[in-house]
């Protein structure tokens, strides 16, 4: 004798629904707040960088570079002790020109996402 007469198919199919339902997938690193900010003009041959992302990440499995208008490239030291959705570095030198700043960052989804932010410095 059935508990629930003519309810099994439902209850079957709602159970059968919920363990197809797809899991939350981890959102991949997305950059929140950059500075310098894409498009920023700056008076400074000093600069100090810092990239915050919407989730933790890997910064072992990180990379910021440096591109100059030339194409050369440098890598920047990331700094240890920043937060853990934060890189960050500085770059010394910085003659009048355009650059972007080359991120790559292992995500806590397990992702790589990657960018340029371009910026200007200017006497």
């Amino acid at each position: 004798m059935q508990a629930f007469p003519g309810r099994a198919p439902a209850l079957l199919l709602a159970l059968a629904s919920m363990m197809a339902a797809p899991l939350p997938a981890g959102a991949h690193a997305i950059i929140v707040e950059s500075a310098p900010s894409a498009g920023a003009t700056l008076h400074a041959s000093a600069l100090p960088i810092l990239l915050r992302f919407n989730s933790r990440i890997d910064r072992e499995r990180s990379r910021l570079a440096l591109l100059s208008a030339d194409g050369s490239s440098v890598a920047l030291r990331l700094e240890l002790n920043a937060g853990p959705d934060v890189l960050a570095a500085e770059a010394q030198g910085l003659a009048p020109g355009r650059y972007r700043l080359r991120w790559q960052v292992l995500g806590i989804d397990g992702h790589i996402t990657r960018g340029d932010i371009p910026f200007e410095v200017v006497p």
